[in-house]
């Protein structure tokens, strides 16, 4: 049994094992998006489905591994985040496909695409740095919310008699100014509400200065600042002393290695 956790953790904790699941996801990524052509269904259909279920086997031999490779406290495999979700995408999978379940099912098997994000260190590096901006991303957005909200009122009553269509109501212009943040148009209202008010650029100039040019910079930084902290802690956990249990592992599959080595001596000298 010892030497049965071992072998998997060797093997689970490899490179090449590692590009191996990755490659299985990337592949399994573009049958399913193949399955979205209807003449690929009708000619190859029987072929996809087999490749999303080797695909699917696949996946459920690695979670055996990982949880073996940590074997006698197999529990501690839940500790780790991405741990949880791949397991959970292999539970959504087994819902059959049939009946009410359909749709589930069908939607469950893109989280078997979204798993890159789980197999690759740096992607996970990016969504950790995400999760943790969360919290200030979100005092960003109550700001930009409150100058959208001051600025949609301000334009309502500048530009409504004029502009109905842009300006109509404060929902509409919400969405207007939303519009001219991604920079796509805007200046065609502005020349609309010109027409009226010459002096309306200011306006205009004034909220794309603020709404893009300073709110959406603050997003970067932020993202950016917890994207540096992110790399710390991966760093200060790499620098973390390993277990008594890791030193076990490396003890044994060292003391593996000096018996494989020995019986190859051995041999040699008897031939």
């Amino acid at each position: 049994m010892t030497r049965l956790v071992q072998l998997s953790s060797s093997l689970v904790y490899s490179h090449t094992f590692e590009y191996f699941i990755i490659g299985v996801i990337i592949a399994n990524g573009i049958l399913l998006g193949l399955e979205t052509s209807p003449e690929l269904n009708r000619r190859f259909g029987g072929l996809m489905h087999l490749g999303n279920q080797i695909a699917l086997g696949i996946f459920i031999v690695e979670a055996a591994l990982k949880l073996l490779a940590l074997a006698p406290r197999s529990y501690r495999y839940f500790f780790d985040g991405w741990n949880v979700f791949d397991f959970l995408v292999i539970v959504f999978a087994l819902v059959p496909a049939t009946g009410q379940f359909a749709m589930i099912a069908r939607l469950a098997r893109l989280l078997r695409v979204v798993r890159l994000v789980s197999a690759v260190q740096d992607l996970r590096l990016i969504v950790a740095a995400l999760v943790r901006s969360i919290p200030s991303v979100m005092h960003v957005t109550i700001l930009m919310s409150i100058v959208v909200y001051i600025y949609a009122i301000m334009g309502y009553h500048l530009f409504h008699a004029h502009d109905p269509e842009n300006w109509g109501s404060l929902g509409i212009s919400v969405l207007t100014l939303f519009n001219i943040i991604t920079l796509e148009g805007w200046t065609e209202v502005m020349f609309t509400a010109m027409e009226l008010h010459p002096l309306a650029w200011i306006y205009f100039v004034s909220f794309v200065v603020v709404g893009t040019f300073v709110v959406i910079n603050m997003f970067i930084a932020i993202i950016i600042n917890n994207l540096d902290e992110a790399k710390r802690d991966r760093l200060e956990e790499l620098r973390t002393p390993p277990t008594s249990d890791q030193l076990l592992r490396e003890i044994q599959a060292t003391q593996e290695a000096l018996r494989r080595l020995e019986e190859r001596l051995d041999r040699n000298q008897e031939e």
